[in-house]
């Protein structure tokens, strides 16, 4: 009643659509029949080099140290959930060979069984260390990098001193403070009356209470077939900004000081207040990339409805973090890296949330988008590789025909199969899951699609692409987002070469 189908165990998202049918959807991009902009070096302006294969996709972001990605992409949080850990290889994997950033999400520690807890502070977490072990095992050392996420229970926990201790200081630490699926704090279901009292115990609030008689009773009877486990709300005792600015600031100068060298914020689709809140803060902080999460997107473990009706839909909200990024620009304040997430699934999104954003947005971050070919890599290589079904948690006992038309072994199904092991080399093939390899496809089609947009749009770099390449297909998005509407875009530069 509350919550997606299957909660836990699929994917599931939300429109991200104002009331007026406002989205990145009624934009469009602009194309140019001349001129060139943006060419990498050693590209000439000649027709012969101006191919949309050698737009140049690749990006960095960071303040005093410059993180670089081959495709202006990066994941969103994969955190405690059933279907993170599940495909954990494949996603990080993925991403490592892809060389774009991955996130390790909240509560990783918190619900690992096996972690051991001393005094209140992890001593022990299998479950993170195979997460981040499991990354660097593929990662590129030129490209990508690895975020942790911390929220209220992490670092209660002590999760960051335990990174730092265990695995030092290269990873990125990503502060949580929300997302555009959900106003409350990250949440999973649990079908374990064992389970949730576990839970309980390590300081999670879960509904109902497994420790209540009548909802024992009830789950032995069917009537409650799962218990929900939720974290907390940040900030509950920071009634004003500048008490916010002084909790903030602080955790900042703390996890600086156990040594971490980059560090970043993810926010969700509050209203504007709590925008300008999250881009203020990261500015007096110099913080190395904030992620600006609209509405409504979500993986499937947040309640439909509020999926469905709460907070500011992304194109609105991430125009209005364009503007107030221009206002601390103009006033010479430091302007942190962004990252654009809501609903992001193909290069066209790509492409326009990198000009709406311009020249601030670094990275789009999907969420999934990036999960679903791990989820069919997997169930391919479990057809493939029986022994490793329950391993890769593979669905199928057969392929389907969609799948037998193209191919029955992974060098006939996968296009860029051969690609993957010219990169990583053939004895690594062996390892590396099969959804990883979808990833790459998924990956190598968003790149060609994007560099074929900025091909269009005489664009040749990221760096080139501005709002200039936009257009509003209808009034009520020119009005909301100030995009000139495409019967008008560019419309005095056209009266001009008519009268000259």
């Amino acid at each position: 009643m509350l919550y997606p189908r299957d909660f836990g165990e699929i994917t599931a998202g939300s429109r991200n659509l104002s009331p007026e049918g406002v989205g990145y959807h009624s934009l469009r991009v602009n194309g140019y029949a001349y001129g060139s902009e943006g060419l990498p070096e050693g590209i000439s302006d000649s027709p012969d080099d101006c191919l949309y294969t050698n737009v140049d996709v690749e990006t960095e972001f960071g303040n005093e140290i410059k993180t670089k990605c081959k495709v202006p992409l990066m994941t969103g949080a994969l955190g405690s959930t059933a279907i993170a850990a599940k495909y954990w290889e494949s996603l990080a994997i993925g991403a490592a060979v892809n060389g774009f950033p991955i996130v390790i999400g909240e509560n990783v520690v918190g619900v690992d069984r096996d972690a051991e807890l001393e005094n209140g502070k992890v001593v022990d977490a299998p479950e993170l260390d195979r997460r981040i072990n499991t990354y660097y095992e593929f990662a590129d050392e030129d490209y990508g990098g690895l975020f942790i996420q911390l929220n209220v229970e992490d670092m209660r926990n002590g999760v960051a001193e335990y990174i730092a201790d265990k695995h030092g200081n290269d990873v990125i630490i990503e502060i949580k403070w929300g997302q555009g699926a959900k106003s409350i704090g990250g949440e999973i279901e649990v079908d374990s009356l064992d389970y949730a009292k576990f839970l309980r115990h390590r300081g999670y609030v879960v509904d109902p209470d497994p420790e209540v008689d009548a909802n024992v009773e009830s789950f032995k009877k069917g009537g409650i077939d799962g218990f929900a486990r939720h974290s907390r709300l940040g900030a509950t005792d920071a009634p004003t900004f500048d008490e916010l600015r002084e909790q903030f600031m602080e955790r900042i100068d703390y996890l600086r000081s156990l040594g971490f060298k980059r560090i970043s914020l993810k926010t969700g689709a509050y209203g504007m207040r709590d925008l300008a809140a999250a881009m203020k803060l990261a500015s007096e902080a110099e913080l190395d990339l904030l992620t600006i999460d609209g509405a409504g997107g979500g993986t499937g473990m947040s309640p439909w409805n509020m999926m469905e009706h709460w907070g500011v839909p992304s194109l609105v909200l991430h125009n209005k973090a364009h503007r107030y990024a221009e206002i601390l620009d103009e006033q010479g304040e430091f302007v942190p890296d962004l990252s654009f997430a809501g609903g992001f699934a193909r290069e066209d999104h790509l492409f326009k949330a990198l000009a709406l954003g311009s020249p601030y947005v670094k990275l789009v971050c999907m969420g999934r988008a990036l999960m679903i070919p791990s989820f069919l890599g997997s169930n391919i290589e479990g057809v493939l590789k029986p022994e490793r079904k329950e391993e890769v948690c593979g669905n199928w006992d057969s392929l389907p025909k969609t799948v037998k038309d193209v191919g029955e072994s992974p060098g006939s199904i996968f296009a860029g199969w051969y690609d993957v092991e010219d990169h990583i080399g053939e004895d690594r093939m062996d390892s590396l899951p099969y959804g990883a390899v979808a990833l790459w496809n998924l990956v190598d089609k968003l790149k060609g699609g994007l560099q074929q947009l900025m091909a269009g749009s005489r664009n040749f770099s990221l760096q080139a692409i501005s709002r200039d390449d936009l257009m509003a297909a209808n009034r009520e998005t020119e009005e909301a987002v100030g995009i000139e509407y495409m019967g008008e875009a560019g419309d005095r530069e056209a009266r001009e070469i008519l009268t000259e």
